[in-house]
């Protein structure tokens, strides 16, 4: 048994939040996840594909600063066309890692976000922001506030010339999901006097939780790269103690969610994810909004990778269920309001909203399992994948594979073992034949060289 095995079963640790932090009686801690960091470079041709980047301090008292992400243009000219420049989308990204690790200039997330850029056609600003425990919540989401008033504020020259401030997303993923959630909450109430117009909210594998557990929480006997143990215990600990389980910034009043002003939101889950009822939970409470369209959920998005865990999409993303969750994305990105999102998807059938209150902790019971329609079908146009990462992320040979699977599964549900089969469909938004075909699930781990935290 090595020297820090013996620290850990010695008793050694204050509170192990695997896989993420841990904390040490004597005031140490360790990031477990954390990948290599990686410089900005603002020439397209050091970039897979072809997006610039470039760093920028948006506060420098609190330590905020950022990474844009320019996209080439479409056509290989340049994005300026003669006097009049193409205006692009905006997303501001917030990063996961249970508000304690990972970076915007890490290998993960700036490959993400790159990729997102490329593929959007998007400008991207990814935010570093101050992390737990040294700097606890609500620190992580007050960065993510200042962001975004500073890329509302068109201060920067790639925002000035570039964004189209009409067209602004708010996005995350993990606890990310969760800032993003929060940021689109206090621009509804603060935005107006700040010049703030949300179009969107993307949250992916959202953090929430509550003091009382769901059906399929209590069932659990899947396995999930989020343990319960360290669910439970996430939210006292980045707060410092100030916040339990029972903190409605965790668990959002239905009357929270109607206050939202962004025009339309996307909501992704897993399937294995522990969290993945949490994000059922949330989307159901927007579709019952207001703003959600007409109250049949028009603008309300939800997307089911099914055989995958939480994050599976930055660690494989040449698999082909990220590849399908990435064009989900994208498709959101770049539909133009109500109009298009109508068009694009398929109503939810009338019993899933009922179905899907029931499970919360108020009227908890055993659920049934419920069939959707897709609500979003596949694009057809190919992806293009700037993530490759040595050997292990190669795409794999032969049809892509991936199901469009968007069926909401509520109540106690019987987790499978886990593994990384799947289904194939070719990518085409009118063909839901499958074929069982199994995918890689090798993920490349990066050694950490630098502690850039």
């Amino acid at each position: 048994m090595s020297v820090h095995a013996r620290k850990i079963a010695a008793g050694d640790v204050a509170i192990d939040l695997h896989p993420f932090i841990r904390k040490y009686n004597d005031g140490r801690v360790e990031r477990i996840l954390r990948s290599s960091f990686v410089p900005a470079s603002e020439d397209p041709a050091a970039s897979r594909g072809g997006v610039a980047t470039r760093d920028v301090v948006i506060d420098e008292r609190n330590g905020v600063s950022a990474r844009l992400f320019l996209p080439p243009s479409r056509d290989n000219t340049d994005i300026a066309d003669g006097d009049h420049r193409i205006r692009l989308p905006v997303v501001l990204y917030i990063h996961g890692g249970s508000f304690c690790t990972e970076s915007a200039f890490c290998r993960t997330y700036h490959r993400y976000a790159a990729s997102l850029a490329s593929r959007a056609g998007a400008l991207v600003v990814s935010v570093e922001y101050r992390l737990a425990p040294e700097h606890p919540v609500p620190a992580a989401h007050d960065d993510a506030w200042t962001a975004l008033r500073w890329v509302a504020s068109l201060s920067d020259p790639w925002l000035a010339n570039y964004a189209d401030p009409s067209r602004t997303f708010i996005a995350g993923d993990s606890a990310g999901g969760h800032i993003a959630y929060r940021t689109a909450v206090r621009a509804s109430r603060e935005g107006d006097s700040h010049g703030i117009d949300i179009e969107g909210l993307i949250i992916i594998h959202p953090y929430f939780w509550g003091s009382y557990m769901l059906p399929s929480e209590v069932g659990w006997d899947g396995e999930s790269a989020i343990r319960r143990e360290t669910v439970e215990n996430v939210w006292p600990f980045v707060t410092s103690g100030q916040a339990g389980n029972d903190d409605p910034w965790i668990d959002p009043p239905v009357e929270e969610v109607a206050s939202l002003t962004c025009r339309r939101a996307l909501v992704a889950v897993a399937e294995k994810d522990f969290l993945r009822d949490r994000g059922r939970l949330l989307a159901a409470r927007m579709r019952g909004c207001a703003w959600a369209g007409a109250g049949d959920g028009r603008n309300v998005t939800l997307v089911e990778s099914e055989g995958e865990d939480h994050g599976f999409h930055l660690y494989s993303p040449l698999r082909a269920t990220s590849r399908r969750l990435m064009e989900s994305v994208v498709r959101f990105i770049n539909e133009r309001s109500a109009a298009a999102a109508v068009a694009a998807t398929s109503p939810w059938p009338a019993g899933v909203l009922p179905e899907l209150h029931e499970c919360s902790p108020s009227r908890a019971r055993k659920g049934k399992m419920s069939k959707a329609q897709p609500l979003l079908s596949v694009p057809s146009r190919p992806y293009q994948g700037v993530f490759l990462n040595g050997p292990d992320l190669q795409a794999p040979r032969g049809p892509s594979a991936m199901k469009i699977n968007n069926a909401l599964t509520v109540g106690l549900d019987k987790a499978s073992k886990r593994g990384f089969g799947s289904f194939a469909t070719w990518a085409n938004p009118n063909n839901r034949r499958a074929i069982k075909r199994p995918l890689s699930a090798s993920v490349s781990r990066n050694i950490v060289a630098k502690n850039f935290f």
